[in-house]
């Protein structure tokens, strides 16, 4: 037995050697090295209880995740034609990225769009068209109780806050809206230094967090409002009620996001969750709601004051208009923002189900404001994929007095509707606060570009306008835009959305049946009726 055991230990231990230079080659491990790992995977795979197509389909499986991972790239650069992608399709993202440009925005050998289908929209021409007016007209936003008005431009940015948006995409924002004249809401955020920096005017948007002017407890600070107020660059006060994309419920700003800097902007704790409730503590019903607006107007050292909504009803709607009339208040200016929602992230149920789109919030707000007799004190603001000058003459025809544009003014800084702002892996730096990704936006290139889009897009509204026969936006009638219903029929908007005259709603013997149960049941001391 010894003997045996001394003539074979050689024999192992060369055996036993020759295995270990194997497993230590490299050779070996580029041969069965991928073999094991993917025997690991399909092991793991056949284990595992979370997916049900990887225990049935080991390792293949993985291509099903794969594919869906890069389908949205797939369907918007080989599959979707120029008219088909949502929620901005290629025609519009490339006129926006032509015009931020400089480039050519011509459209060669005639419209790919269906222009029978049902829901379609046109614009009437006139046979004695009008020279293009070579200066952008203004429109004068501060009612009889505003102090020191404010000249709105055709087109402004719209809400975007700091926080979601990067600081160069801010920063690029501002510098282009000082360089062309024009608005720059800040969002509820809260306003930063990156407003600030480089002058542009500013619209100070405020929401249910209260976000720069707010207590210890989240209520509204009347004294830190009203030193915010009083910065040279904000121009107009604007209290949120709801946005287009999510109206009626409100945000959580993870405790991870909230940096030293976004904390000291909105006057929270750094490093805490904070939560943006769906309502307002300063009101509860239309009354509170438009003395609220009063006292706003007054710490803001009388600059014009609004609110923006998303409509739900239009009872609602008559309810403030009624209170505005018992009180005599009125704010300077009502921004609509559509259903058809923005920047903000939602659940799905609420940006496909929630809220009136743009046309019919837009349209129930100025036919309630000139049927009260209330429209020549508020101006209306549209907001609502507002990208082309076509959008903007539509707007006015459906009773705004100018518009606002929050994501086409990230398709001019670049973005490339990825559609992962809630995920902070913007790929191009504008709504990410990754600083790695951030510095890929170049805020000279991307301010001018900005500036730019928003010039030739009021432009293109001009040519518009003059096409139809009218100087301007007074010249615009609801008769100058049409809409076919149907395969066989084609109406004006003063025919789907019958027009009200000034105060109608006022007398009772005036006030057209369609109207009539709403304009009974609103009341000023609450917004849902008895």
């Amino acid at each position: 037995m010894l003997t045996l055991l001394l003539v074979g230990l050689p024999a192992v231990t060369a055996l036993t050697t020759g295995l270990l230079a194997v497993l230590v080659s490299p050779w070996w491990w580029c041969a069965a090295g991928p073999a094991l790992l993917l025997a690991a995977v399909a092991s793991y795979d056949l284990l595992q209880r979370r997916h049900s197509i990887l225990r049935n389909y080991p390792l293949l499986g993985h291509l099903r995740f794969a594919m869906e991972t890069i389908r949205p790239e797939v369907q918007q650069y080989f599959i979707e034609r120029n008219v088909d992608g949502a929620p901005f399709d290629r025609d519009t993202r490339s006129i926006v990225y032509e015009r931020a440009k400089g480039t050519d925005a011509e459209d060669p050998f005639g419209t790919e769009l269906e222009l029978d289908r049902p829901g379609t929209d046109y614009l009437v021409p006139s046979m004695s068209p009008r020279p293009v007016p070579t200066r952008p007209p203004r429109v004068r936003i501060g009612g009889p109780d505003c102090a020191r008005p404010y000249d709105m431009a055709l087109l402004n940015v719209s809400a975007m806050s700091f926080g979601s948006l990067s600081d160069r995409a801010v920063r690029a924002l501002n510098e282009g809206a000082r360089r062309g004249g024009f608005a720059h809401d800040t969002g509820e955020g809260g306003i930063s230094e990156h407003h600030l920096a480089p002058g542009g005017d500013l619209v100070w948007e405020i929401g249910t967090g209260y976000f720069g002017c707010r207590t210890e407890d989240g209520d509204f600070d009347p004294r830190r409002f009203a030193e915010k107020a009083a910065l040279d660059q904000v121009a107009c006060v604007l209290l949120k009620i709801s946005q287009g994309a999510k109206p009626g419920i409100g945000g959580v700003l993870p405790g991870s996001k909230v940096s030293r800097e976004i904390a000291a902007v909105r006057g929270v704790p750094e490093g805490r969750t904070v939560i943006s409730p769906p309502y307002h503590r300063v009101y509860r019903t239309p009354r509170e709601l438009v003395r609220f607006v009063g006292r706003m107007r007054e710490l803001a050292g009388g600059k014009p004051v609004g609110f923006k909504l998303c409509v739900g009803s239009r009872r609602e709607f008559l309810a403030v208009c009624k209170a505005m009339l018992e009180e005599d208040v009125t704010p300077d200016f009502i921004v609509v923002d559509g259903a058809e929602g923005g920047t903000g992230a939602a659940p799905l149920e609420f940006a496909d189900t929630v809220g009136l789109p743009l046309t019919e919030g837009l349209t129930t707000v100025h036919r309630s404001l000139v049927g009260t007799g209330l429209r020549d004190r508020i101006r209306i603001g549209a907001s609502g994929k507002v990208a082309t000058g076509g959008d903007i003459v539509k707007r006015l025809i459906q009773g705004a007095d100018y518009t606002n544009s929050a994501r086409a003014m990230m398709f001019a800084l670049g973005c490339v509707q990825a559609q992962r702002c809630h995920t902070n892996t913007c790929p191009v730096g504008v709504a990410t606060q990754d600083p790695r990704r951030a510095r890929a936006l170049d805020v000279e290139d991307k301010a001018a570009r900005v500036q730019r889009f928003q010039e030739a897009t009021v432009k293109s509204a001009l040519q518009i306008m003059a096409a139809m026969g009218v100087d301007g936006p007074d010249g615009l009638t609801p008769s100058m835009l049409l809409r076919r219903v149907d395969p066989d029929t084609v109406r004006s908007h003063a025919d789907l959305y019958t027009p009200l005259e000034a105060g109608q709603l006022l007398t009772s013997a005036s006030v057209p049946s369609s109207w009539a149960g709403d304009w009974k049941a609103a009341h000023p001391d609450r917004f849902t009726p008895r």
